[in-house]
């Protein structure tokens, strides 16, 4: 049964609309214009819920965040200001607390109009992300920095639908699992997910590769043999480095996409094709396009939704995560490695050219020399001084700063915030921080 703040709602629009809610799979609350919380149904309770502790009468933001004031004076969205202003829904990603630790929550609020179109209430569903983790994690997709919640946020959008998908970013930033969580949130999820490196690909194996060939159709093709086209019907292809495809075989790749059908080298028979495409590179090909080595048909094509994977050094927080989450996936027979605090701060410095796949490297290659189990600064074998990711923080230049905000001390930040006249996005700016981060800091030393 739903519950609801007694004596709170009178309105029969609203009345009506908490039973309807009731009958909902996804988790809903009920929610003032003053951000109190009047009604959950069973399905919120059921997964956000604490036994024997009710949110009725609670702020929104307090239950969810642990915040003592809204997200958007926390340095986040706020989604019930953005639909204040647009006097319409607003969708948002958020990190939520909750009976199992943090975990993103795709977060969707909608106003509740009287019949003077002023708002009564709001309804918001929640929707816990299930292919990533905001936590270390054992597999998957691991974050919680606002780069990483960025594009984890344009994954979910664009995952129920069918357009296709170009993951962009450095080499070593994960995209083939994004391209997995991508699979995995899309209606095609029970389908096959199949992955097509095309770097170093010749245009006869590409070619046979993707649509396969039939008996006799070159010396060696003893057999017909389907190609990974047919094998990902009802699911994903997912093309790695898209970007190296040989140029005569890309007009035949735009002939797939544009009329869904291919036929098998050596074939005659016409075959109608079932995937849904997730393109990824490192390289700029709106650059290829203008110097000729990419088509400009293709590009329209393949770059309908395009998703910025961002660089480990745009995710510095996440680093910590990250790191324990690998230690758990790496196991080795001395059993589950720990890092000191020095090897930890080396790590978070450190500029990261190669991404996560560099790290991991470097973390399975410390792991070999750590003979107690516990990865120290001397067993990461890092040329600190080759790369430097970050310049020496100095509070009076701004343009240094960014990306230093964890190497500020508490004693530190409480100087500069104490002295400070300007407004905490300014201070965040000048600090090198997300308004989000520093909010954090400045209520940890007791300066909110």
């Amino acid at each position: 049964m739903i519950k609801m703040q007694a004596g709170t709602i009178s309105h029969p629009q609203v009345q009506a609309l908490i039973s309807y809610l009731e009958q909902e799979t996804n988790p809903m609350i009920v929610l003032d214009p003053d951000y109190n919380i009047l009604a959950s149904n069973t399905a919120y309770e059921r997964q956000f819920g604490v036994a024997g502790q009710s949110i009725r009468g609670k702020k929104c933001f307090r239950v969810s965040h642990h915040y003592d004031v809204p997200c958007d004076l926390a340095g986040e969205h706020c989604p019930m200001k953005k639909a204040q202003e647009k006097r319409g829904p607003d969708r948002v990603l958020h990190i939520h607390h909750t009976p199992r630790g943090p975990e993103h929550v795709d977060v969707e609020l909608r106003p509740i109009f009287d019949e003077f179109r002023q708002v009564v209430a709001y309804v918001e569903r929640l929707v816990t992300v299930r292919n990533a983790s905001a936590r270390p994690s054992s597999d998957g997709l691991v974050g919680r920095s606002a780069a990483f919640v960025a594009a984890l946020s344009a994954l979910q959008r664009v995952a129920p639908t069918m357009l296709p998908v170009l993951l962009l970013g450095e080499s070593g930033t994960g995209k083939e699992l994004f391209a997995r969580a991508l699979h995995e949130a899309s209606n095609r999820a029970q389908g096959p997910f199949v992955v097509l490196d095309c770097s170093g690909l010749t245009e006869t194996l590409f070619e046979s590769e993707l649509f396969g060939y039939e008996k006799g159709a070159f010396t060696g093709a003893a057999s017909r043999k389907q190609g990974l086209v047919e094998t990902a019907a009802h699911g994903t292809l997912f093309l790695d480095e898209i970007g190296d495809i040989p140029l005569a075989m890309q007009v035949k790749l735009l002939r797939l996409l544009e009329s869904g059908t291919f036929r098998r080298v050596g074939g005659i028979e016409t075959l109608h094709a079932d995937f849904r495409l997730v393109a990824a590179t490192h390289k700029p090909l709106n650059e290829m396009v203008m110097q000729g080595t990419f088509r400009q048909d293709l590009y329209y094509r393949i770059s309908a939704f395009p998703i910025h994977l961002p660089a480990l050094r745009e995710r510095r927080d996440d680093i910590p995560m990250l790191i324990t989450s690998i230690l758990q996936r790496n196991e080795t027979e001395k059993g589950r490695m720990t890092i000191d605090a020095d090897a930890m701060m080396a790590l978070q410095n450190y500029a990261w050219p190669g991404n996560i796949r560099e790290l991991r490297n470097v973390l399975e290659r410390a792991s070999l020399f750590a003979d107690n189990g516990v990865i120290t600064s001397e067993n990461l074998l890092l040329d600190l001084n080759e790369r430097p990711a970050y310049r020496e923080f100095n509070p009076a230049s701004p343009s240094t700063n960014r990306g230093k905000d964890a190497s500020i001390s508490s004693a530190a930040l409480t100087e500069i915030a104490s002295s400070f006249s300007g407004t905490r996005k300014e201070l965040a700016v000048k600090l090198g921080m997300s308004e989000r981060t520093l909010y954090r800091r400045l209520k940890e030393v007791g300066l909110q």
